[in-house]
């Protein structure tokens, strides 16, 4: 007896030694990453708290009317998705005008010769002092693009007969900005309706006062196209690990020049604005919802809570409120109903799950507290709002398949069928040695065992492949330094919750087969029979020879796969800090916005080739009555990559073919 004791002493004490160096340079790195948390947090599309992600029965596609348009699939508790089109409301014009291609490296700097009149001289001091934000040193650049061709000649109010007509357009334009989620005060609109009203004719081409106006209304519509195409803040700016443009595609003083010689400004928000189906669904609905006859008020009181059946003196109220917002059918309205009836507890179950809360067809006081008036009709366009400025940030995406889960982008490259789950090292410490402290058999029963990692003599914990495995029956990996992924579970219950905030940094998938089937409809003879077979096998990975781009976003409003527009809790108090870094709005630089392009980092997963070398030879037997060896050779800096895991949200996928 005394001789176990000592036997499961000494593992212990070996086994802390491994994971508890001296001077653990590990730990030192997890807390110099702490301020990279955000980074990890994958709140999916849905922004659904925890990782889970849920794909519809069937691969979902998306028809956009927009051209050249990435569809993308919604990933949780999907069903499949309805064809829908963006409102034609939002289609780009068809027309001739070609968009302006911007030079692909950077120019270099050179000493531009300006006229000595009003116009050279104002852009030269970079400093406009009629606007309010007077410093433009950010849109100097554009600005002296615009008027070169013109000799530096004011470009809207010329001798041409069309200059009021030009100028009249312009401020339309911005003043249409709450419709586009900006702030209409960033434009200076009043000042420019005030200086233009002052302008007596004759006017003088070489006076300061039209210089002053003309280059006024340039920096304007300079400023609100640049907001439109690239978003009002840098989201390195916020800690976001999002994938920066590698290039400027869009030259807004060609599209500018192009659209006023061609008189087509009306069109110039289409051209410069994201063109992802989800961005344009966003913008319909902030219309619909800035709309007075599309905002409702309501004013539910509930005392109790009311079922199916209950007496409910405010049904027609709640019932127009419901048709408002897409919930109740218009032929589900029953005008003569004083009772909750079954339409409506439907109703509000569509009501609760586009709120993130649980549908259970019952209004509580949670429940009313969500649809009530006006408070929570400003929250919800604000929701839009922020929505749509971080889509903004994303960069431009070429044609093919997209799957969206809400911040950085990545390319998936590998599936593995049957995978091991290598430990995290922060897991491993933190999680599994104070179980296996308390219980020497934790690892035999999890179907876990100590292995060397590749290369070197230092150990780590994986979890074989089968039944319990934590990563299920599939894993999709797409490389990035966060070993963050998408994959199966056996923890299918998680996803009948309303918050889902569970996981430890990775993404869980509701339907992986559903997934597999979308990533390897054209990797070959892949079909749903031997996908089925392949999860059900042994391990083998699968290398993509197409590889699908994977977006993570943070949005807590969000169109699903049925259409519904859904609003979310904002768990982690991003929409707090983007609001708060957008009352201190100042013209982006451009040389924020661009980064060289950088090598896909490889994945920290071992091959199948290495998983095989591996498995013959397991460095510890995971029984207690087997001690593990001293282990002073192990070099503890190379046991497991310093990651520090977060909790995210379900993963909200879009699917696009």
């Amino acid at each position: 007896m005394q001789s176990s004791i000592l036997a499961v002493e000494v593992f212990i004490s070996n086994t802390t030694k491994l994971f508890f160096p001296p001077k653990d340079t590990l730990l030192e790195t997890d807390k110099m990453r702490s301020t990279s948390r955000k980074n990890l947090i994958i709140s999916t599309l849905c922004l659904m708290p925890c990782a889970l992600i849920s794909l519809p029965t069937q691969a979902a596609t998306e028809n956009s009317a927009i051209p050249a348009t990435k569809t993308a699939i919604p990933v949780a508790a999907i069903t499949p998705t309805t064809n829908t089109a963006i409102p034609a409301a939002v289609t780009p014009p068809a027309t001739n005008t070609a968009i302006p291609a911007a030079a692909t490296t950077p120019a270099t700097e050179t000493v531009v010769t300006r006229p000595a009149n009003e116009i050279g001289n104002l852009i030269a001091s970079k400093q406009h002092p009629y606007l309010t934000r007077s410093d433009f040193t950010h849109r100097a650049e554009d600005l002296d693009a615009l008027y070169q061709a013109s000799g530096y000649q004011p470009i809207w109010l010329s001798n041409d007969s069309n200059a009021t007509k030009h100028v009249a357009e312009v401020i339309k334009l911005l003043e249409d900005a709450p419709n586009h989620g900006l702030n209409v005060a960033d434009y200076d609109i009043p000042l420019l309706q005030q200086k233009l009203t002052a302008l007596k004719p004759p006017l003088d081409i070489q006076s300061k006062d039209l210089a002053l106006y003309d280059t006024a209304i340039s920096l304007s519509l300079l400023r609100f196209t640049h907001d439109l195409h690239y978003g009002r803040i840098n989201p390195k700016k916020l800690d976001f690990n999002i994938q920066l443009r590698t290039e400027k595609t869009l030259d807004l003083p060609a599209l500018i020049k192009t659209s006023l010689a061609q008189n087509t400004l009306s069109q110039l928000p289409s051209l410069v604005e994201p063109k992802l189906p989800q961005y344009q669904k966003l913008k319909q609905a902030l219309i619909s919802y800035r709309a007075p006859e599309k905002a409702p008020s309501l004013k539910l009181i509930v005392k109790s809570s009311i079922r199916a059946g209950d007496p409910l003196p405010q049904s027609a109220e709640l019932q127009q409120f419901l048709l408002a917002f897409g919930d109740l059918p218009a032929d589900k309205i029953d005008n003569t109903a004083s009772t909750y009836t079954d339409n409506m507890v439907e109703a509000i179950k569509k009501f609760q799950q586009r709120h993130g809360m649980k549908a259970t067809g019952i209004i509580n006081k949670a429940t009313a507290n969500a649809f009530n008036a006006p408070a929570a009709q400003v929250e919800h366009i604000t929701q839009i709002e922020l929505a749509m400025e971080r889509l903004r940030w994303l960069p431009e995406i070429n044609e093919g398949p997209v799957i969206m889960v809400n911040i950085p982008a990545f390319h998936m490259r590998f599936v593995d069928f049957q995978p091991y789950w290598n430990v995290p090292y922060k897991i491993a410490k933190d999680e599994i040695l104070p179980k296996l402290a308390e219980d020497p058999d934790y690892l035999v029963r999890q179907n876990m065992e100590f292995v060397s990692s590749s290369g070197n003599s230092a150990l780590r914990i994986r979890q074989r492949p089968g039944k319990g495995n934590a990563l299920g029956k599939v894993k999709f990996i797409f490389p990035n330094k966060s070993d963050v992924y998408l994959h199966d579970t056996p923890s299918v219950s998680l996803f009948g919750r309303s918050r889902r905030d569970l996981s430890h940094g990775c993404v869980r998938v509701a339907h992986p087969q559903e997934l597999a089937e979308f990533v390897l409809k054209n990797e070959g003879d892949w079909d749903i029979s031997s996908i089925k077979k392949a999860m059900n096998g042994r391990n083998r990975r699968v290398v993509l020879k197409n590889t699908i781009p994977v977006l993570f976003l943070y949005n807590t409003a969000f169109f699903d796969e049925n259409n519904n527009l859904a609003f979310y809790s904002d768990i982690y108090h991003h929409d707090v800090e983007l609001l708060n870094a957008l009352k201190n709005q100042e013209d982006l630089s451009d040389e924020g916005l661009f980064a060289p392009k950088e090598e896909v980092p490889p994945t920290n997963e071992p091959s199948t080739e290495q998983i095989e070398a591996t498995k013959a030879q397991p460095v510890v037997a995971t029984n207690t009555k087997q001690v593990i060896p001293p282990l002073v050779a192990i070099n503890t800096k190379q046991v497991i990559p310093a990651i520090e895991p977060v909790a995210t949200t379900e993963a909200k996928t879009t699917l696009s073919p």
